[in-house]
Order: structure tokens, then C-alpha cells, then sequence
């Protein structure tokens, strides 16, 4: 396992962090099951676990703490934990976003579910067009020097809110974000554009998530075979091929199993390793359901891609492109919602 620095904070953590999405409803992954993968992914040296209080509304944080606890004494001082705040917790209008209101409830839901009395990492989880970025981290500060968060974090947020939130960080003289946790895989390049250069330029940690592109990218998803991922049942409009976007997908994958196979590696090493060869990223995100899923994708721990294969991915797959824009997750809501766009 290789280990990076995450951004300036002086935090080293491991290339391939473990991300607690499928633990509970959403994976259909048990409690036995969520801590076998813990076990085997710490052992593996993976010292980054990432989860949110909206993953099966809030049963991947009680997995996630039930975890640590059952290992050795000690062990969560040895691990960088992250989760995070934003989206819908119920239907009550303010169980959400990124006010002072709700982000000191919230903080402390998520603390007694993981059972701490801190987290490292607390990650807004989009951006929240409704609330000033000085509401948001002036709460995110005190909270820090309450001794209850560590380090502040944003997720999916475009390249100009990016900036907007630095610049408010230092307009109100308040803590700001030190990490940013955007979408990226060979299949949805479109971060390398304007989002990884701002990263870079603020010195920020980047966690990226779905680097296996939803099971795109595992080789489960080949020309001529039923898709039946987890992920395809849950969003199947991902991957029904008779889309223009999905049928550019699939065209890719069959494209990038060659790479793959020339190279001697799986798919799932070749995606693991792109995200992680460039220079701007701390580590990526893996979401394993099962520990068989865990070790496949332990495989590319230490893999190192050549130059000639970075170059066949990059003539498969343009460097900034997103072979599905409408997937991603940082447009500006008036984009996604005429009613913003009208007088």
C-alpha cells in the first residue's frame, strides 16, 4: 500500500480508501459482513474510511462504528475517518444542507452513530446554492475548535465554488477546506479540466469516488452480457445501451479491456491505477459489497501504469471529457431546474 500526503494538513493516507456506501440497505451488506471488510482492508494497510450520514440513512455510520469497535483496542487512533453532511436526512424541511442548524444537529447524530468523539474529516456533500459560505464554515470552525471535527472537507463541488469558498475562508478569517471529494474515472474525465487544476493550485487533498465508474470499469460490464451490477438495478437508466451516452460507454470498456489485457492487468487494476497516476489525486475511494470485491480491488494497490498505456487510455478516452455529462453532480441548479432560470 502506498501512502500521500492529504493536501498540506500533514495527514498521510493510504491511495485506496474504503468507502462505507454499501454498508446496510444500500449494499445489502450485513453488519458481519461490513466488519470482515473493515478487518481485511486495515490489514491491508487502507487507513482512510469514508462514509456520510445519508448512506442508508445512517446505518453505514453505525457499521462503520460497530466496526472499529470490535477490533483491537486502539485501533480507531490509527485511522483517518471521514463522513459527511448535506443531503436529505427525513422529510423534514430543515434535516438537510449546510446551515449552522443543521450542520451542529447533524455533527452530533453522526457522532453518536459512529460512536466517537470526533471525526478527522467532515465533508459537505454537494454544495449548497440556499446558504452563504460563511454561515457554513463558521459553524464548520467552531466546531473544529470544539475539538469535534478535524479537518474540514468539501465533495462535488464545481471549480468556481471551490475557489468561492477559499476566498470566504479567508475574507471572515475562518478554517478552511482541505480536501475535495469530486466523481472521476477513465469514463468521466470532466474534472481534469477546471476542478483538479484549483486543487491543486489550493494545496487541497483529493478523494475521488466512483473510480470503477458505477461497475463500468470492473469487467463485469462487457458487450453481449446482461448487466445485473448493484448499481444497475438501482439507476438503470445508467445502463441501458441504446443511449447515446451509455452506448459510448460500453464502446469504451470494450476498448479499454484491450489496454487492460495487453498489459496483463484487469479492468479494475487499470481503472484503479489511472485515477490514482495523476498528480493531483491523494487516493481513491473503493465501495467494496463483499470482501471478494475488497481484494480484487486491493490488486491495484501498487500498480504504476506505463506511459504507453496512460497513452492508449487517453486516445480511448480524451484527457477532460465526460462521456456522460448528464451524470454529474456539480451543475449550477438553474441548469437542472427552468424554474431558476425564469422571470
Amino acid at each position: 500500500m502506498q501512502y500521500r500526503n492529504l493536501g498540506r494538513t500533514g495527514v498521510r493516507v493510504s491511495t485506496l480508501a474504503l468507502g462505507a456506501m454499501n454498508f446496510g440497505q444500500i449494499g445489502r451488506t450485513t453488519q458481519d459482513d461490513a466488519t470482515a471488510i473493515v478487518d481485511a482492508a486495515l490489514e491491508a494497510g487502507i487507513n482512510f474510511i469514508d462514509t456520510a450520514d445519508m448512506y442508508s440513512q445512517g446505518e453505514s455510520e453505525e457499521m462503520v462504528g460497530k466496526a472499529l469497535r470490535s477490533g483491537p483496542a486502539g485501533r480507531r487512533d490509527d485511522i483517518v475517518l471521514a463522513t459527511k453532511a448535506y443531503l436529505p436526512m427525513g422529510d423534514e424541511r430543515n434535516h438537510r444542507g449546510s446551515s449552522r442548524r443543521w450542520l451542529i444537529t447533524e455533527l452530533e447524530n453522526s457522532l453518536r452513530r459512529l460512536d466517537v468523539d470526533h471525526v478527522d474529516l467532515y465533508q459537505m456533500h454537494r454544495w449548497d446554492p440556499t446558504t452563504s459560505d460563511e454561515e457554513t464554515l463558521s459553524a464548520l470552525t467552531d466546531l473544529q475548535r470544539a475539538g469535534k471535527i478535524r479537518y474540514l472537507g468539501s465533495s462535488t463541488f464545481p471549480a468556481y465554488r471551490i475557489v468561492q469558498a477559499q476566498w470566504a475562508a479567508r475574507e471572515h478569517h475562518l478554517s478552511r477546506y482541505v480536501t475535495e471529494q469530486p466523481g472521476y474515472s477513465i469514463l468521466q474525465r470532466g474534472i481534469e479540466t477546471h476542478v483538479l487544476p484549483v486543487t491543486e493550485q489550493y494545496g487541497l487533498g483529493v478523494l475521488v469516488w466512483s473510480p470503477l465508474a458505477s461497475g463500468w470499469l470492473s469487467g463485469a460490464i462487457r458487450e453481449g452480457r446482461a448487466v445485473t451490477t448493484n448499481r444497475s438495478a438501482m439507476m438503470p437508466q445508467r445502463f441501458d445501451t441504446a443511449t447515446a451516452a451509455n452506448r459510448a460507454k460500453m464502446d469504451a470498456v470494450e476498448q479499454l479491456a484491450r489496454v487492460a489485457a495487453d498489459a496483463g492487468l484487469t479492468m479494475i487494476q487499470l481503472a484503479l491505477a489511472f485515477v490514482t497516476a495523476h498528480p493531483a489525486v491523494t487516493s481513491a475511494i473503493i465501495g467494496p459489497r463483499t470482501l471478494a470485491h475488497l481484494h480484487s480491488q486491493l490488486d491495484a494497490a501498487d500498480i504504476a501504469l506505463s506511459a504507453d498505456v496512460l497513452d492508449a487510455i487517453d486516445a480511448i478516452v480524451a484527457p477532460g471529457v465526460d462521456l456522460a455529462a448528464d451524470e454529474k453532480f456539480d451543475a449550477p441548479p438553474a441548469l437542472l431546474d427552468p424554474s431558476l432560470r425564469r422571470r
